[in-house]
């Protein structure tokens, strides 16, 4: 063999280790329902959540559901309109929302099936509440410019709204909470949400001050490492969890199905497509990034499974709620670096917590 046909050979295996293209094999996969899009709606929190329910009355009961996003996208609407009113608008209104007000949802409203509401007036139209979210803000100031009072009618003419765009409520035909429990094997009380913030006490229950948690949820506080433990537990378990993330950094891709925080910054087009070196990630870059404000609540999925690329890379398997065209078949892997630093919590059964934890949080 010549010297020429060497150093090709070398120059070609060294590009291919230092170069490698993602070829992810799955660790653990938990079943879920199918991916599903939510369009032109702020909504993902709903879409992740129910998700997440879904996955849960196939764990429990081995049966597949279709259960509406769109009926608590309804009713946490009316929820935050009087939000909005009792607190004279000093809060914000929007279409986002948090994995706990689908739970809030379901255990004041009950749930229905999508068959029985769909959130549309013409079930072939898409998804797309833009206008709505408009019309229902602007009821909600007038209310509040002109108190009340003077505007008796303000309710019913937000409803009016929800009815025009969405559908009068299905509440004729709910699922009600009896019958989600007895049905289903799911008690809504048994749903925790986990995060891991320093300006808090570890192991402490806590009202995580975020613009779309309208309804005040809590949150258990954990030290980063635990936090990422109980993940890992959970899955091992057979349990999915939901999770709410920033996704505006670039080197999240919605399209190419990848989420990773590179360890130096010229390589943030690069690893989107290679498999690259990943930054470590503390509890004080953690909080320092939060609140710079450069890691936000602004996304919510459903954690299904882990899987590794042909280096041992760990990464977590999330179904997003953008479609089959998105991703990989809708789903994105994200790294444990990129959970680490952007994920702001998750939402899990309490089981699924280690028992150490479960012991700490005295849950």
């Amino acid at each position: 063999m010549n010297k020429t046909l060497l150093l090709l050979l070398s120059l070609f295996f060294s590009l291919n280790t230092f170069s490698q293209k993602y070829d992810f094999q799955t660790i653990k996969e938990i079943t879920c329902t199918e991916v599903v899009d939510q369009q032109k709606t702020g909504t993902c929190w709903s879409f992740s959540t129910t998700s997440f329910l879904e996955a849960e009355i196939i764990r429990t009961t081995g049966k597949s559901v279709d259960l509406s996003e769109m009926y608590n996208v309804r009713n946490i609407y009316i929820d935050k309109a009087d939000n909005y009113v009792m607190r004279q608008g000093k809060t914000q209104f929007g279409e986002g929302g948090l994995n706990h007000d689908v739970i809030n949802s379901a255990r004041k409203y009950g749930i229905v099936l999508q068959s029985d509401f769909s959130g549309k007036i013409n079930p072939n139209d898409p998804y797309d509440h833009s206008k709505m979210a408009v019309e229902l803000e602007e009821i909600l100031k007038k209310t509040v410019a002109e108190t009340p009072a003077k505007y008796p009618t303000w309710k019913t003419d937000y409803i009016a709204v929800l009815d025009k765009y969405m559908g009068k409520s299905a509440t004729e035909k709910p699922i009600d909470t009896k019958t989600f429990l007895t049905d289903y094997k799911i008690n809504l009380n048994d749903y925790v949400t986990i995060t891991s913030f320093t300006h808090e006490p570890i192991y402490s229950k806590f009202i995580l001050n975020i613009p779309d948690n309208f309804s005040n949820g809590f949150f258990y506080n954990l030290p980063l490492d635990e936090f990422i433990q109980n993940i890992d537990y959970a899955l091992e378990k057979g349990f999915t969890l939901a999770i709410d993330s920033d996704v505006s950094e670039t080197t999240f891709s919605g399209p190419k199905g990848i989420a990773v925080i590179p360890e130096k910054a010229e390589d943030a087009k690069a690893i989107l497509d290679e498999i690259k070196p990943e930054k470590e990630i503390t509890s004080d870059y953690r909080q320092t990034e939060f609140e710079n404000y450069n890691t936000m609540d602004d996304h919510l999925m459903h954690i299904i499974g882990k899987a590794k690329d042909q280096k041992g890379n760990v990464y977590y398997k999330v179904k997003n709620s953008w479609g089959t065209q998105s991703g990989k078949n809708g789903f994105v892997y994200m790294s444990v670096s990129y959970l680490k630093l952007k994920a702001i919590s998750v939402l899990l059964h309490k089981d699924g917590l280690m028992p150490k934890t479960k012991k700490a949080l005295d849950l």
